[in-house]
C-alpha cells in the first residue's frame, strides 16, 4: 500500500475492472455464489429505509465507509494500515441517525474489501450498499452473496444493454439498484431505467462530482432535479458538507443524500454525521 493517490479516470478504473472481473470469473463459478445465496435470508429493504422519511425537515443521510479514493489518496493516515474496522465506523452511523450505509468495496483504487459488506451487516441493522464499479452480471451475483442488500450502476460506464440486464437480474436477486448518472446525457438514457422492473427496488443517484474531472458542483443536482418528476427516489451525491447543504436540497424535493468523504475525514465519522443531520 501507499499513501498517495492513484492517478486515474474512469476509463482507467473501468478497464481494471473489467480484466479483474475476467480473471475473477475464471476461478469462481455463479453456481458457488448461489449455494451462498441459498443460505441467506432476504436483503434488508435498502429501498425503504431511504424513501421513508419521518418529516419534511428531515434528510435520509446514506452514511459512506470509505477509506481512499484516486484523487485525494488516503482520507486519514490510520485507515492506510490492516487495522481499518469498518464495523466500528458503521455502528458510529448508525447511533448517529443514518437511514443506511454505503460501502466501498473496490480494493485497488478506494481501499474496500468485500468482506466489508458482511462486516458492517453483522455489527448494525441498517440496509448496505456495495459501492463499486458493476460491469458485468456476475458481479451482480457476487455482490448478493456477499452480503449487500444494493448496488450501484454507474450511467457513465454501462451501455444500455447492460444497464437494463444488470437492473433485471438486481431485481430477480431481490437487490436494490441505485442507477447514478453525472451529465444530462446519461441522465435522460437512464430514467426509463430506474425502478425497472420493480419501482420499489429502483433509486436514482446524480453525482455531483464530474468523473472526468473529479471537480464537485452541488449546484448540479439543483440543475437536473428539474428534469425529474419524482424526486421522492432522487439521492444526491458528493459534495454535502454542512446542514445548509442539505436543507438547499430539501428545497428544490431531495430528501436522499449520499455522504462519505466529508464524513470519512473527521476523527470521529459519527461526530459529523450528527453535526451534518444538525438542523439549523
Amino acid at each position: 500500500m501507499h499513501d498517495t493517490p492513484i492517478p486515474a479516470n474512469l476509463d482507467q478504473i473501468i478497464t481494471h475492472t473489467r480484466d479483474e472481473v475476467a480473471r475473477l470469473k475464471a476461478h469462481t463459478p455463479i453456481a458457488q455464489f448461489q449455494e451462498r445465496i441459498a443460505e441467506l435470508g432476504r436483503p434488508r429493504n435498502f429501498f425503504r429505509a431511504v424513501t421513508k422519511h419521518d418529516s419534511n425537515i428531515d434528510t435520509a443521510v446514506i452514511a459512506e465507509i470509505k477509506r481512499k479514493s484516486p484523487s485525494a489518496g488516503w482520507l486519514r493516515p490510520e485507515y492506510e494500515g490492516d487495522s481499518f474496522d469498518p464495523a466500528s465506523i458503521a455502528r458510529q452511523y448508525h447511533e448517529a441517525g443514518a437511514a443506511a450505509i454505503s460501502c466501498l468495496t473496490d480494493e485497488h483504487f478506494f481501499g474496500g474489501r468485500l468482506d466489508y459488506l458482511f462486516r458492517v451487516k453483522d455489527a448494525v441493522p441498517l440496509p448496505v450498499l456495495r459501492k463499486d464499479f458493476i460491469v458485468d452480471p456476475w458481479q451482480v451475483w457476487e455482490s448478493r452473496a456477499a452480503g449487500a442488500d444494493a448496488i450501484l450502476l454507474i450511467a457513465e460506464c454501462l451501455s444500455q444493454s447492460e444497464l437494463v440486464d444488470l437492473s433485471i437480474l438486481a431485481r430477480e436477486l431481490q437487490l436494490t439498484t441505485l442507477i447514478e448518472c453525472h451529465d444530462m446525457n446519461n441522465l435522460l438514457r437512464a430514467l426509463p431505467h430506474v425502478g425497472f422492473p420493480d419501482r420499489s427496488y429502483g433509486l436514482l443517484g446524480i453525482n455531483n462530482r464530474d468523473l472526468t474531472t473529479m471537480k464537485v458542483d452541488l449546484n448540479h443536482t439543483t440543475r437536473l432535479s428539474m428534469m425529474i418528476d419524482d424526486t421522492s427516489i432522487l439521492v444526491t451525491e458528493s459534495g454535502i458538507k454542512t446542514p445548509a447543504d442539505l436543507k438547499k436540497l430539501r428545497e428544490v424535493g431531495v430528501r436522499i443524500a449520499l455522504v462519505g468523504e466529508s464524513l470519512m475525514r473527521e476523527a470521529d465519522p459519527g461526530a459529523a454525521l450528527r453535526a451534518l443531520k444538525a438542523r439549523g
